[in-house]
C-alpha cells in the first residue's frame, strides 16, 4: 500500500512515471467535480494537462488516517500558479488499494477557483 509522503512525493515532483507505478491498470481517479479519469494512460494524460496550467504543487500533510484498503489524507496544497503567486489551500485526498497495495480510485476534494481567480 502506498503511503501518502510516496504519492505526494510523486505528485509535487511531477514524476509521473513514479505516480502511474502506483495505480492499478483500471484506475479511477477524480479530481474536485471533474468527470472522473478511467484507466492510466487517461490520468496520466489528466495530470500533465493540470500541470501545464499551474507551475509546481507542494503538499504538507496534516493528517492521515488508514482503515482496511482506504487511506485519508487531509492536506494544505500550495499551488504556485504560472505568474509565480503562490495559493495554499485545504485539500482532502481519498485512495484505495486492491489485494496488490495497487490504488483502484483515487478522489481529490479541493475548491481550485483561488488558483485561477486573477
Amino acid at each position: 500500500m502506498p503511503e501518502a509522503t510516496e504519492v505526494f512525493r510523486a505528485v509535487d515532483e511531477q514524476d509521473f512515471d513514479a505516480f502511474t507505478a502506483l495505480l492499478a491498470r483500471d484506475s479511477r481517479f477524480a479530481f474536485g467535480n471533474q468527470e472522473p479519469l478511467l484507466g492510466i494512460d487517461a490520468i496520466l494524460a489528466g495530470n500533465a494537462a493540470f500541470f501545464t496550467m499551474v507551475q509546481r504543487t507542494r503538499h504538507q500533510l496534516l493528517h492521515v488516517r488508514t482503515i482496511g484498503a482506504t487511506t485519508v489524507a487531509e492536506t494544505d496544497v500550495t499551488y504556485t500558479r504560472l505568474d509565480g503567486k503562490d495559493v495554499t489551500l485545504p485539500a482532502c485526498s481519498i485512495w484505495d488499494v486492491n489485494d496488490d497495495g495497487l490504488i483502484t480510485d483515487y478522489r481529490v476534494y479541493v475548491d481550485l477557483a483561488p488558483v485561477f481567480t486573477p
